[in-house]
């Protein structure tokens, strides 16, 4: 008699061998027209399928959130309103309502995933440089980071933040799950280089999904994101960014918000006429001071991440209680921006997409504020927010310098929040193309800001300003991003700031690691364990002989891991089970050894290898003398070589 269990589980297998399968023809023929479909559609590319739901996805999810953001702004309004002249319940109105969405945002931010807070940029360009940073482009991290930027963004102008940044990052995590559902539907090998192409396609999305701007938004992501750029994903970039910025401005057309596609910040700017020649000096003059304001703040910005983290208190609240640490922070923006207080004097009633529809008005507001006799509104109408810069104890003059002032040191203390928030959009609302442009180091701004308003007429003096500001900073301080992963101590490599002749003369054989662990063909169990042991490298150089260091190539970790398995000795690490007798060969008879591609030479230059390391996304390199191993660079020798030619410099 055989066990009872035994019997079931015959039983299971014949069941399901003889399970009901009905029509064998048909199911046969409908999955080869299937097949056929798939064929046809695939003709042209998937990629443009994915391109083109990336950019519909993202686009429907922006202009969803744009809805509830101002749903909830909507509701702190109200709010500040119905509880009267009591000055004490106004207070507590206008603070409770952005400190508690912001306290919220940052710790269910947090709670799921570390990666959802901040923007996102820097870690993006970590990545696209060749570094894997775990987790990050998780698809956990989607949902945190809509939920969390979500109420980060309907607290409005009181923290003075934006959702670029964090977008960016959004639409990464979607073009990398959408890259792995590709992968399943062709059935092909997910490359990296297909995942690149991908995520250099999100970040146009992402900008393009925020201001409805395609040709600024692959620009932008060229500029701020990619060392270097392929003109492969040139094409794709455009494509994914205009179907997401087509199918933003169509969602505004259903939802009544206008009655035809247009520019997100409408003007009314002169076009036959739209300035005179003189003018591009003060042009020119307003770049200068941009860019001297965005090194002040640049320094500013850095210096304050950075003593927040070392400072005792605050390090400890950001280590363990980042949500108290939200909620002071904002308490005391909150209580700033008060409109009874300090707040009339900033214009603090209005939104972050009222400031610059306020802003971009052409109209001159000290004529109006002559000729008008209505001191305040309700706000709503797009062509009475200039009053909300007007006081009648200051000039319009005064409350924007007003603003500038206090708007530089409460930016800069608000990108210490641990919380998803973008950091773009307050700089643009700042000192728009010029100023946000020298910040990020780019000049597609100045496109950005004609995309925007739908006037192209001023784009060679705005050019010419971004030009100008970009100079200044970009000789005094690193970009905003940048340096951010300085003070995160991010594993991407520094720009070589100039093309000083001291980056010629400094030679890899001056940098380079000499201590290189190798393997040599001849090696058995004993000599591979004892390399293994030594180091945790990923892939270990193979070299003819302990004799002759010649290197003939490479093996990987796993390989050797495998090897060591494959034979019978008391010290081989646990494995599956082998089918196999026990195998008693050396290194270069079992495993199958890569072959070098590419080399440096002890007398290669510094910028050379920095040059390499970036246009090929490089970990290491090995480095030969007349063909026999010498040392290896990694991405921590080549970052230290370079930080100190900058001291040196």
């Amino acid at each position: 008699m055989e066990p009872p269990n035994l019997q079931q589980e015959e039983e299971k297998v014949l069941v399901s061998e003889h399970s009901w399968r009905p029509c064998p023809k048909a199911r046969r023929r409908l999955r080869g027209c299937l097949e056929v479909v798939k064929g046809l559609l695939f003709r042209v590319g998937e990629d443009w399928y994915f391109l083109f739901v990336l950019g519909v996805l993202m686009a429907t999810i922006s202009f969803m959130m744009d809805l509830i953001i101002f749903r909830l702004y909507e509701a702190h309004r109200w709010l500040y309103q119905e509880v009267g002249d009591y000055l004490v319940l106004k207070y507590l109105s206008w603070t409770i309502y952005p400190v508690a969405l912001t306290a919220f945002s940052s710790g269910f931010a947090n709670s799921i995933t570390p990666h959802s807070g901040g923007s996102g940029i820097p870690e993006l360009k970590t990545i696209l440089s060749g570094v894997e940073l775990e987790e990050y482009l998780a698809i956990k991290n989607f949902g945190a980071k809509v939920v969390g930027l979500t109420c980060t963004l309907s607290a409005g102008s009181t923290v003075f933040l934006g959702k670029l940044g964090p977008f960016v990052h959004l639409s990464s995590m979607a073009a990398a799950y959408l890259g792995k559902m590709r992968t399943s539907v062709i059935r092909e090998y997910e490359d990296k280089f297909k995942q690149n192409e991908m995520l250099v396609a999100a970040q146009a999305v992402g900008v393009a999904s925020v201001f409805g701007a395609p040709i600024s938004g692959v620009l932008f992501s060229i500029e701020v994101m990619s060392s270097h750029f392929a003109v492969r994903d040139y094409w794709r970039g455009f494509f994914a960014a205009t179907c997401g910025a087509f199918m933003f401005r169509l969602l505004a057309v259903f939802n009544s918000e206008q009655e035809t596609i247009a520019a997100v910040f409408k003007t009314d700017l002169k076009i036959d006429f739209p300035f005179d020649l003189p003018e591009t000096f003060f042009f020119v003059i307003l770049g200068a001071i941009c860019g001297a304001i965005a090194c002040a703040y640049l320094f500013c910005q850095r210096w304050l991440l950075a003593a927040v983290k070392e400072n005792r208190l605050t390090g400890r609240l950001l280590a363990t209680d980042k949500p108290v640490y939200t909620a002071l922070v904002v308490l005391l923006l909150a209580s700033i921006t008060f409109p009874p207080g300090l707040g009339q004097l900033m214009a603090s009633r209005l939104s972050m997409k009222e400031h610059l529809i306020s802003l971009f008005d052409n109209r001159s507001w000290f004529e109006l504020a002559q000729n008008s006799s209505m001191p305040t509104t309700q706000l709503g109408d797009p062509r009475r927010l200039w009053q909300e810069w007007c006081h009648p104890s200051a000039t319009i003059f005064g409350t924007l310098v007003f603003f500038l002032l206090m708007k530089f040191w409460m930016l800069t203390l608000a990108t210490t929040l641990p919380l998803p928030a973008g950091y773009f959009m307050p700089v643009f609302i700042y000192g728009a193309a010029a100023f946000s442009g020298a910040v990020t180091y780019s000049v597609s701004t100045a496109l950005l800001v004609c995309e925007a308003t739908g006037h192209m007429a001023h784009v060679l003096p705005v050019v010419l300003s971004v030009l100008v500001a970009n100079a200044i900073t970009q000789k005094c301080q690193p970009s905003f991003y940048d340096g951010t992963i300085i003070v995160k101590k991010l594993p991407y490599l520094p720009r070589i700031r100039s093309r000083h002749i001291a980056s010629y003369r400094v030679v890899v054989k001056e940098f380079m690691e000499q201590q290189v662990v190798a393997v040599a063909k001849g090696d058995g169990f004993e000599e591979v364990l004892a390399a293994l042991n030594a180091t945790t490298d990923k892939e270990y150089p193979v070299v003819e002989s302990k004799g002759s260091p010649t290197l003939v190539g490479t093996i990987s970790r796993a390989k050797l891991v495998t090897f060591l398995q494959s034979h019978e000795h008391p010290q081989a690490p646990p494995g599956p089970l082998q089918e196999k007798p026990a195998s008693t060969g050396t290194l270069g008879e079992d495993c199958a050894i890569e072959p070098i591609v590419l080399q440096l030479s002890p007398w290669t230059s510094l910028h050379q290898a920095h040059h390499l390391f970036e246009l090929l996304k490089l970990q290491r390199i090995f480095v030969t003398c007349y063909g026999e191993l010498v040392g290896a660079v990694t991405r921590t020798e080549l970052r230290r070589a370079i930080e100190e030619l900058a001291k040196d410099a």
